[in-house]
């Protein structure tokens, strides 16, 4: 299916737009990161996680942070998945005191079942957020790299600032909403790393054959046509790709954050390579045009 076929945007002459609304979408994400961080899961911060269902009645969030706050756990999270499923964070808790939170809340708001509890040390947590970060940077160099033998290393650092725009955006808004993050979510994003400059590659890709073709035509010509020639495939993909996230958001239960932040990313990712990628490439080809006008007479002399 070819739903945009013999486009003609002009993506480049506008370029300074994109740049503005992309500058203004990260500087929200950045404000939100300082005034309000990340909600990190147990996963990176640490604690006792606990899942109960309720077995009767029908048991409110109000009413489970009552019963903690008289336990003096009132700073603890307290997520609903469904009826009467709860998810509840609390610090680091040994077990006996962790029988005692349960005892207490069987005797106030009724008999559950414990579906689920996990326990990480700070040490720990800490650990796997060092490991995240690792992964993400291995992630970008590894690209770079690639990027560069296959093409040029000024493709690949347009690549990686096309790369860093989606991913500074899903970190603003997993900041903004307070979406928790964990080992899930660290995944979910090194899969937008992958989407999105898979994105990418066609697109330069395309360039590259375009450039061989067609060398009188200005570069910024050249960039919009593969842009357009690339468009439907890249829509096709997105929109197929988004189909079964969708599915995932809605219907995944306990994987919804996880989807969320693929709808998110591969939007994002998709926008970042068709908007920011192409421009970016064009900047640093104008640069270097102006070093070389710049020395050009002294070049002469010699």
């Amino acid at each position: 299916m070819n739903i945009l076929s013999n486009t003609d945007i002009k993506f480049v002459s506008k370029r300074k737009l994109f740049y503005i609304i992309t500058g203004i979408a990260i500087l929200i994400g950045i404000f939100s990161l300082l005034f309000q961080g990340f909600n990190f899961s147990i996963d990176f911060a640490g604690g006792t996680l606990i899942q109960l269902a309720f077995k009767e009645g029908n048991v409110s969030v109000a009413e489970i942070r009552d019963v903690l706050r008289e336990i003096n756990l009132a700073g603890s999270t307290i997520q609903s998945l469904s009826n009467n499923e709860f998810i509840i964070r609390t610090a680091q808790v040994e077990l006996q005191e962790r029988q005692n939170i349960l005892k207490t809340i069987e005797d106030r708001l009724g008999s559950f079942e414990i579906l689920r509890v996990e326990t990480v040390g700070p040490v720990i947590g800490q650990s796997l957020k060092q490991l995240a970060s690792l992964a993400v940077i291995f992630a970008f160099i590894g690209m770079i790299v690639y990027i560069t033998i296959r093409f040029q290393f000024k493709y690949a650092i347009a690549s990686i600032i096309g790369l860093a725009v989606a991913v500074l955006i899903v970190l603003g808004i997993l900041s903004i909403l307070q979406k928790e993050i964990s080992i899930p979510i660290i995944a979910a994003i090194l899969t937008i790393v992958g989407y999105s400059i898979n994105n990418t590659i066609v697109i330069f890709d395309r360039l590259r054959e375009n450039l061989k073709t067609k060398m009188r035509l200005p570069l910024e010509e050249v960039i919009d046509l593969s842009i357009n020639q690339s468009l439907s495939r890249t829509i096709n993909t997105s929109l197929t790709t988004l189909l079964p996230v969708l599915a995932l958001y809605f219907f995944g239960g306990t994987l919804s954050d996880f989807a969320f932040v693929l709808l998110v990313g591969i939007t994002v990712g998709t926008y970042s390579s068709i908007f920011i990628a192409g421009p970016i490439l064009m900047e640093f080809n104008k640069k270097g045009e102006y070093q070389i006008r710049r020395f050009l007479p002294v070049l002469k002399k010699l």
